[in-house]
């Protein structure tokens, strides 16, 4: 008996403890199930990737200041962005803004004018519920990658018991892998060393701002997404996606995730949340924390 409890409980995506996932399983409105593990993907591993290549290299444009040691260690980088860079160099001139000192746009801009909406935190309309994440311009069509779930990265057999203590931001993969977007205490401390470890020279291999109120990509904020409810239909869901090797080493600089440790070298997994619906101007997110697969 106690173990086919275990074996259903493993069958769980969850981002609170074990016992509140299995207080809450009763309620069937927070639930996804999912047929098959292979059909748990929404959109392909490839639409996936290619949103996350458009909107970095956006944000690398943007950037331009803060990349002049990729552009002097990496020549082949500089090539590669070029033409990029002549039209950004064009743009600031018409705008009279300098590269040299400043971004020409914001984050969340950078988002609105590459995938045509933005997202941010802002105090969730649930009761009681703290923060949310909403659309705040534009609108994302159904199907889009619209936010990450930032956090380190644990294989099932790496300790995570003290980060886990009264922790709400654990979120566990269906293949048993826990992400964990805490951005306070030991789970902050514990992504920072992580980052400083993985650090190539002057490159970073992640991006550490999602720990603080300003974060560079604007995309990761998906663990303040709230749980759906009888009022709030879910309108995101989760979908896993491991990084391919040969992503931009310039553009690893934005991804909100990093493994625990390096004992194996297996891709980096990230989770991205895609929408399930259109979704407009003004409206919260919401997904289902609770994926069973059958």
């Amino acid at each position: 008996m106690l173990r086919a409890l275990l074996r259903r409980w493993a069958s769980y995506r969850y981002r609170f403890v074990p016992w509140i996932a299995l207080h809450l399983r009763r309620k069937r409105r927070t639930i996804r199930y999912v047929p098959e593990k292979c059909k748990d993907k929404i959109i392909s591993d490839e639409d996936v990737l290619e949103t996350l290549l458009k909107i970095f290299k956006a944000l690398f444009i943007n950037d331009f200041g803060r990349q002049m040691d990729f552009f002097t260690l990496l020549p082949e980088v500089k090539s590669k962005y070029l033409e990029l860079l002549a039209i950004e160099f064009k743009r600031s001139k018409t705008t009279g803004y300098n590269h040299q000192s400043q971004n020409i746009f914001n984050p969340e801009e950078v988002l609105f004018n590459t995938l045509g909406f933005s997202i941010t935190r802002d105090r969730s309309s649930l009761i009681s519920a703290g923060t949310g994440v909403f659309v705040t311009k534009g609108f994302v069509p159904k199907g889009a990658v619209v936010s990450m779930y930032p956090g380190t990265v644990y294989q099932k057999y790496e300790p995570i018991f003290f980060q886990s203590i009264g922790n709400p931001f654990i979120f566990r993969c269906i293949d048993g892998v826990l992400i964990d977007g805490n951005d306070k205490g030991i789970s902050k401390a514990v992504y920072r060393s992580c980052s400083t470890r993985d650090q190539v020279g002057p490159f970073q291999m992640s991006d550490i701002t999602w720990l603080t109120p300003v974060v560079q990509n604007p995309l990761a904020v998906g663990q303040y997404v709230n749980n759906c409810s009888h009022n709030k239909a879910a309108n995101v869901c989760y979908q896993e996606f491991d990084v391919p090797e040969y992503f931009p080493i310039e553009l690893k600089q934005y991804l909100p995730n990093i493994t625990y440790s390096h004992d194996i070298p297996i891709p980096l997994r990230c989770v991205v949340l895609v929408t399930l619906r259109e979704i407009k101007q003004g409206e919260e997110l919401f997904s289902n924390y609770y994926t069973i697969v059958n």
